[in-house]
């Protein structure tokens, strides 16, 4: 019975001596783990790293303790990126998480993504910037032709000015265009500028406006929004109300150019409320998940929303108004869960590789 006693003795003492080469080695190698799982104590598994990059009103938004207690309980550890250091004396993280402003940031986050190729970037620095210009954004959505036994997908038809305010009656003559119209800025930085929104009535008040701007044909859509956000592969939609009808009546008395603030943004939410089905009713999920799947390979971003609009009078027929890089997920119903399991898989996925 000794012997036994001793033998085990002595293999413990083995186990517990090669457990601490083993985390000399994971320290070496400047790798966290931590114990998942209430009923598996003896589990070891990585912490995936996040850093982040965002604006301290993004942080604030995205980052909520819900998020992070969750992100910890899943092993995920989201840590601020100091944007006084290098990023490459930071770290190191699985993931990169940015939406940030400016050249130079652009820089910075292109450069670590060219030597730590190891890193998951989340987007792309050229991917975004491609976004922040509403005529490719559109072009993007255009050139789909999506249009199968679930719907049609298409943008309104749009004109973009860029400069001269007093050029804009005639070229919306040539090209054809119908009032009222709903006038853009051109940039689409996220700045609240950026989301300003202008309704034209009327041809005269059409010099008021402000170049450089991207003008489209207003759509009727029964004042309900769709917001599509995407995460990865996960898509969940909300409604919002949006801007009212304008009936033929209301356009021949009503004149001039009116302004909106962020209009789906400071919307409530139309999920709760008492609505006509055929506005309600949420665009069907093939066509959304097929209309995903396209932009997340022509746009090669992988966070974003799109803001959807169906032609008011047809069961089937939607419009992509807008497209936002990193929107605010934090009005998506259940987030947290989407978030960290879409983060989790990026780093299962890179292991398998």
């Amino acid at each position: 019975m000794k012997l036994e006693e001793e033998a085990m003795a002595c293999r413990n003492e083995e186990e517990r001596e090669e457990e601490e080469k083993l985390t000399h080695h994971h320290h070496q190698q400047q790798l966290q783990w931590c114990a998942v799982g209430a009923g598996l104590p003896q589990q070891l598994r990585k912490v995936v790293v996040v850093g982040y990059a965002l604006t301290s009103k993004k942080t604030k938004s995205f980052l909520q303790p819900k998020l992070e207690g969750l992100a910890r309980n899943k092993g995920i550890l989201f840590v601020a990126i100091d944007q006084n250091q290098p990023l490459s004396d930071q770290g190191p993280f699985d993931i990169v998480l940015h939406k940030l402003s400016g050249k130079e940031w652009r820089r910075i986050i292109e450069d670590y993504r060219q030597t730590h190729p190891e890193v998951t970037v989340l987007d792309p620095p050229d991917a975004i910037q491609h976004l922040h210009n509403r005529q490719f954004m559109h072009q993007a959505v255009a050139d789909l032709n999506l249009s199968d036994s679930y719907g049609k997908v298409g943008v309104p038809r749009q004109l973009v000015i860029k400069r001269d305010a007093s050029s804009i009656p005639d070229a919306v003559a040539k090209a054809g265009l119908r009032l009222p119209f709903v006038a853009k800025p051109l940039v689409a930085d996220g700045s609240a500028k950026s989301h300003e929104l202008s309704l034209a009535y009327d041809q005269n008040s059409l010099q008021k406006l402000e170049p450089p701007l991207v003008l489209q044909e207003f759509v009727n859509h029964g004042g309900v929004l769709f917001k599509v956000y995407i995460v990865g592969e996960s898509i969940k939609v909300v409604r919002r109300f949006s801007l009212p009808d304008v009936s033929k009546r209301e356009l021949s008395k009503s004149a001039g150019v009116h302004r909106f603030p962020r209009v789906s943004c400071a919307a409530a939410s139309a999920d709760d409320a008492d609505l006509d089905p055929g506005v309600a009713e949420l665009p069907p999920r093939p066509l959304l998940e097929r209309l995903a799947k396209e932009l997340r390979r022509r746009l090669g971003l992988r966070l974003f929303n799109l803001d959807i609009i169906r032609d008011h009078g047809s069961r089937d027929h939607f419009y992509v108004i807008d497209i936002n890089y990193f929107p605010g997920y934090g009005k998506m119903p259940e987030y947290e869960h989407i978030f960290t399991d879409f983060l989790l898989s990026l780093v299962q996925g890179k292991y398998k590789k």
